[in-house]
């Protein structure tokens, strides 16, 4: 495997003996440059644990991950992760502004060049007019696209993404959705999103990787050939939308 992510073997096991549970069995696929890739399966199949793997957060049982071709063993420094947890993630006494520019301060960045990076990522989520307000005073949707300005304005050269719009009602959930597409076109973004929705990973994938249940393991991998630019209610209602999803509901009950 020579892509941009390669994961290769990939398995995790919470704790030993008698009480060891095996999460994610073995798991291995690339991710290219560019690409946007969804990972489905069952609930409780080890999609967060694999997402956490690939991210350095949590060492793997077995198998690597490499970024780039170099091993994965901490946080990669051009990786950034977006949340389910949107509320959690933020930290309440710092302004909009402030966090989204508080990881860009380990960058070696003048405060010019951090500002502008603040502006330009709040630009893209539709937020420059919220940059002086706090976490609290936002609604949900909007302190997600908080998390997600601050993904950007750290510019990774992988953004990973679990669950991010599970915690949000179906209309922000769609403009979250399109917010994706737009700043991924925009920022030429590649992008791991695990979501349990079948439906998102149809709409926004380039691929869409299933799993098994757990212990999981990779049952296919589907090519999305949806045309752009998607639109939430023409791409849904295509024929090809239908069978992609049909498709992929199949993979995943049986």
């Amino acid at each position: 495997m020579n892509g941009m992510l390669d994961v290769s073997g990939l398995g995790h096991t919470y704790g030993s003996g008698d009480k060891a549970h095996t999460a994610v069995g073995e798991v291995s696929f690339t991710v290219e440059p560019g690409e946007l890739v969804c990972i489905v399966g069952p609930s409780g199949c080890g999609k967060s644990t694999l997402l956490r793997c690939v991210a350095g957060l949590l060492e793997p049982s077995k198998g690597s991950v490499s970024l780039h071709g170099n091993a994965v063993s901490g946080v990669p420094d051009d990786l950034a992760v977006v949340f389910q947890d949107y509320s959690r993630s933020l930290l309440p006494w710092r302004t909009v502004a402030g966090n989204v520019e508080f990881p860009l301060r380990d960058r070696g960045l003048s405060k010019a060049q951090r500002r502008d990076r603040v502006a330009e990522a709040l630009s893209w989520v539709g937020l420059s007019k919220a940059a002086g307000k706090h976490p609290w005073q936002l609604s949900g949707g909007m302190q997600q696209r908080v998390c997600i300005a601050r993904a950007l304005a750290y510019r990774p050269a992988l953004m990973l993404m679990d669950e991010p719009f599970a915690s949000v009602d179906a209309q922000t959930r769609a403009d979250l959705e399109d917010l994706v597409l737009k700043v991924r076109e925009e920022a030429d973004m590649t992008v791991l999103l695990v979501t349990h929705d079948i439906d998102e990973s149809v709409y926004l994938a380039d691929r869409v990787l299933v799993l098994s249940g757990s212990p999981s393991t990779v049952v296919e991998t589907l090519k999305v050939d949806l045309p752009g630019p998607r639109d939430q209610i023409t791409t849904r209602g295509s024929e090809t939308f239908v069978r992609l999803r049909t498709e992929v509901a199949q993979l995943i009950r049986h």
